[in-house]
């Protein structure tokens, strides 16, 4: 699913298929790459500055090159406000002599991540009518006096009603510099009276090469429509009666509305460089976001896994970490067990789930057959009944297109003697293929499109349109070679509820990861299945250039849409807890998520497609008991995996000396809020895994666990209960697994451990994976 535009998922729309070597080159032995060298070195951070670090970089490159003026050629970017590091064109001579340099973390080409993309507040129980712990801005609704960053996005147009908001009663500061709201703000005073609550925008594209492309803003304003609506998915003001031309009307509004929004474009043309994104993350950690959400990836990660230092939005998070920033990232578009990206411990990984609504149109043939298919389809057909034609009967054969080429209505493959008037059954074999184009400028009146991988989602086209199965498009072409005269109609669509749900979205991508793949990954799971939001009124309705409708809202999918819905729930429960690490924030999400049942999950990919269950934002802000984690806890689990000391005092700027006592399996001693084993061994095992919690609940109470045990698994925990005496005691335990059957092949088998105390459940997953190799 990689890729798949159907150009509107808006997977791609913020993490997606890794473009390898996409950069332009100044030289054909030459490509653009990252040397990252870890955290600032010097004592004091406002002393490192831009001068000092460019010239260090200028100085490291010209020891490489044959003049200084050649040094400066090849500087691209130098990053020195939240990390160390510079972007530069290098040989691969060149790269080799600097993974060897001292002061060189690691050294990697700047490939392209791509973007990965109302009524889902309401259904994760985070109402209208609740209040953040911060009563400031009352009118404004919850989560105010969050600082939001939509890193690696675009800047909301300003006429959106999604994020149109008052101006903020407040001397306070917005961000801790001012002089960035005064230098990068883009637009005219109007667009700051109108959208107050995004604080300041920047932009980036020296990752490119070269300017953007015709047609895109060289600003952070939004061309495309995905920063508006992820941004107003996370902290849109409230907009009474939003809908897309009926659709899914309502009371349209972000997780925290309150909160104020500060945007770092990185993204053109749904790519976006490494060297882009890093140099966000710099920016956004030095201009002192709360939480940073990042609605891109890199795809391709079942085949070309990422290592934490040699991927730029692991490095960013990380840093963040370090500064008590949370990264919300999304978890990628590729559906695949296996392909889950943004996999790095320190930040939230997040799937995409549907909720109880989904929007269907009714397709009626002559006969009176009919089909209901997800579709959103805003058209209302002018008359009762049209033509109805096969595209692979109506070739372009003029224009060198073969029967086969039109039956998926491919641009340009009809012909428009045989369909302007008429809607098109097209076969869409290639997601890419964008029948509805075809059919438009052939003149057609709509489209019947058969596809079967994803029927959890709906997608917008440029004429009246329904998707069915094959089969049921195998129906509808017996009709057509039935009679002379076929006829059909497309409905408008409508809103029904779609229950069971949350069910984890086809195209999100599953775990494990390739990089550690004893941590569970994603992490949680929201929101990202037919969402309406805000849309820029520049960008095409559909995805597709030809589409001229302009619209204040849009409904689209995505792990992009998944994601900004964690980042308000995370800036929700900062609201209460504004002294809460990335750690506990994220704990708090996990351990009180809702639970899903996997019986419902057609994939079979249980908590590897949704993690600990979909967020719960309410219950997240007095979760009991947290999980607490800090820089060295994480550096701990790199040294049980490999990683030099020399590279980690690097990566923290600090001395580093690894535990000799630290196990193989140094992931399990992670204090993590989740639990998984996993198993290629056809022998059985034993595992234990120390865990600390916190105690944020009531002084005084006890916790007893409950453990839900993984067929064939014998799981205990000692202690078996904690008592506590007072606000932030800290108690820890032991959990231990050991199995009692080993699997012929392919196993997950799921469980849970929760601590329990009044009307407290603190629950941790626990997944055995077998994949057993005969």
């Amino acid at each position: 699913m990689a890729g798949t535009a159907i150009t509107h998922l808006l997977f791609p729309f913020i993490f997606i298929l890794i473009l390898l070597s996409t950069a332009a080159s100044r030289h054909l032995n030459e490509k653009l790459y990252v040397v990252y060298m870890g955290d600032i070195t010097s004592p004091d951070i406002q002393d490192y500055s831009q001068t000092a670090a460019t010239e260090s970089h200028l100085s490291l490159l010209h020891s490489l090159l044959e003049s200084h003026e050649a040094a400066e050629q090849s500087l691209v970017h130098s990053y020195w406000k939240s990390f160390n590091g510079f972007a530069a064109w290098l040989s691969s001579s060149h790269v080799e002599h600097l993974s060897n340099t001292d002061g060189v973390v690691s050294v990697f080409e700047s490939k392209n991540a791509q973007l990965l993309t109302s009524r889902s507040w309401d259904f994760v129980g985070l109402p209208l009518s609740q209040q953040t712990n911060d009563l400031e801005y009352q009118s404004d609704g919850y989560g105010q006096n969050q600082k939001v960053s939509m890193t690696l996005d675009w800047v909301p147009f300003p006429q959106n009603g999604g994020e149109r908001a008052k101006q903020h009663p407040t001397s306070k500061p917005a961000i801790s510099t001012t002089a960035f709201i005064r230098s990068t703000l883009q637009t005219k005073s109007s667009f700051c009276s109108e959208i107050l609550k995004i604080i300041g925008a920047k932009f980036y594209y020296k990752g490119l090469g070269s300017q953007p492309a015709a047609g895109e803003f060289t600003s952070p304003r939004d061309s495309n429509g995905h920063g508006t609506h992820t941004s107003s998915t996370a902290a849109g003001s409230i907009v009474r009666n939003g809908s897309l031309f009926g659709l899914a009307q309502g009371d349209v509004r972000g997780g925290v509305p309150g909160a104020r929004v500060a945007i770092y474009k990185v993204c053109w043309l749904d790519s976006c460089s490494d060297v882009d994104i890093l140099a966000a993350f710099d920016d956004a950690i030095h201009d002192g976001v709360d939480v940073i959400s990042v609605s891109i990836g890199h795809s391709g990660s079942l085949f070309f896994p990422l290592e934490y230092f040699k991927d730029s939005i692991a490095i960013g998070a990380f840093h963040s970490m370090k500064r008590g920033i949370l990264t919300s990232n999304a978890a990628c578009n590729d559906g695949f067990e296996g392909s889950v990206c943004n996999y790095s411990p320190w930040s939230l990984t997040v799937a995409a789930n549907t909720i109880d609504r989904q929007f269907k149109a009714q397709l009626t043939l002559g006969n009176q057959t009919s089909f209901e298919g997800r579709v959103i389809n805003t058209f209302t057909m002018e008359q009762p009944w049209y033509p109805l034609v096969y595209g692979g009967d109506a070739a372009n054969i003029s224009g060198g297109f073969s029967s086969e080429d039109s039956s998926g209505c491919g641009l340009y493959s009809l012909d428009r003697s045989k369909v302007e008037g008429k809607i098109v059954l097209c076969y869409l074999a290639n997601p890419t293929d964008l029948p509805d184009g075809g059919v438009y400028v052939s003149g057609g009146a709509g489209a019947i499109i058969m596809y079967d991988p994803m029927n959890d989602t709906a997608f917008s086209f440029m004429v009246p349109a329904t998707v069915i199965s094959s089969e049921q498009g195998e129906i509808v072409r017996s009709y057509i070679n039935s009679t002379r005269s076929p006829i059909a109609n497309i409905a408008k669509s409508v809103a029904g509820n779609d229950l069971p749900a949350p069910i984890i979205a086809s195209f999100s991508s599953k775990g494990p990861s390739g990089i550690t793949p004893d941590l569970l990954k994603p992490d949680i799971t929201a929101p990202g299945v037919d969402i309406l939001a805000a849309w820029s009124k520049v960008a095409p309705m559909s995805q597709d250039p030809l589409d001229k409708r302009a619209v204040d809202f849009n409904i689209v999918s995505g792990t992009s849409m998944a994601c900004p819905h964690a980042t308000g729930a995370a800036a929700y429960v900062k609201s209460f807890h504004p002294d809460w690490s990335p750690a506990a924030i994220k704990s708090a999400l996990m351990t009180t998520a809702s639970t899903l049942d996997a019986t419902l999950d057609g994939n079979g990919a249980a908590e590897l497609g949704y993690g600990a269950g979909q967020i719960n934002p309410l219950k997240a802000t007095n979760p009991g008991l947290v999980y607490d984690a800090d820089a060295n806890s994480y550096i701990n689990m790199l040294c049980s995996q490999g990683y030099n000391e020399t590279s980690l005092r690097l990566l923290t700027g600090e001395f580093i000396s690894c535990p000799s006592n630290l196990s193989k399996n140094g992931v399990w001693e992670l204090n993590y809020p989740s639990i998984m084993v996993i198993s290629n061994a056809s022998e059985p095992f034993l595992a234990q895994f120390p865990r600390t919690v916190t105690n944020v609940g009531p002084a005084k109470s006890t916790y007893e666990a409950k453990i839900e045990a993984p067929f064939g698994m014998n799981v205990t925990v000692e202690p078996d209960t904690l008592t506590f005496t007072s606000s932030n005691q800290k108690m820890s335990y032991n959990v231990k697994i050991e199995s009692r059957i080993v699997p012929d092949d392919y196993a997950l088998l799921s469980g849970a451990l929760t601590w329990s105390y009044d009307n407290y459940s603190v629950r941790s997953p626990i997944l055995v994976y077998y994949n057993v190799k005969q």
